[in-house]
């Protein structure tokens, strides 16, 4: 998994596992460029390349089969939150469309990596 995140606001990048939970979901092959943004930006691409005149909170662009971009809006949202658009989001690279199978998907992977996450901090404080 090559990953390359580009942060264009002024928040700290969120501690989760990005890198981990996208070659979970994608594969070790894929290529993904992950953009942190905030509102006005989310707005100015969704108004571009999806024709909608207000923020997204995740809009996410497959370049070809094995490589793609995802632009995650930071906004006032929590990590849970924000993991879920980025699972969201790499969901929609896979091909996937908004539906009962992408929902029950979301939801498993959101809680295993949610659980996955909260150990790794906990072993992290304890050494």
């Amino acid at each position: 998994m090559k990953l390359a995140i580009k942060n264009l606001t002024r928040r700290q990048v969120p501690p989760i596992a990005f890198r981990t939970i996208a070659e979970w979901v994608l594969g070790a092959d894929y290529e993904l460029s992950l953009v942190l943004v905030g509102d006005t930006r989310s707005r100015t691409i969704n108004r571009r390349w999806r024709g909608q005149d207000r923020s997204a909170n995740v809009l996410s662009f497959p370049l070809d089969r094995q490589a793609g971009e995802i632009f995650l809006n930071l906004g006032r949202r929590s990590i849970n939150y924000l993991r879920w658009l980025f699972i969201h989001g790499l969901l929609h690279l896979k091909g996937l469309r908004h539906g009962s199978k992408m929902e029950s998907l979301e939801n498993q992977l959101v809680k295993y990596f949610q659980t996955h996450e909260q150990n790794d901090r906990r072993r992290t404080r304890h050494r």
